[in-house]
């Protein structure tokens, strides 16, 4: 068994649209977080910690949600920032 194989590591499905896909697969890889994406196949990601969780809820939320409600959060984010 090669460990490094992801067919042989349990991993979730994401969720995200087929256009959004190769997207979210970018910015998993920039966190370091396993993910894999073959044409015509849904995105897997494989998370180890709470930070990993955060981190893949955060990247689906950026490519999800609607425009007004990221600037919400991101104003949030911003007062919270300056306290």
């Amino acid at each position: 068994m090669n460990p490094a194989d992801p067919e042989l590591e349990v991993c979730d499905i994401v969720q995200v649209s087929w256009l959004d896909r190769w997207q979210v697969y970018k910015r998993l890889q920039e966190l370091e977080i396993p993910c894999w994406c073959a044409v015509d196949q849904p995105l897997r990601a494989k998370v180890n910690t709470a930070k990993q969780a955060a981190q893949l809820m955060s990247v689906l939320r950026q490519v999800s949600a609607p425009r007004d409600e990221l600037v919400e959060w991101l104003e949030c984010c911003w007062q919270k920032a300056s306290r």
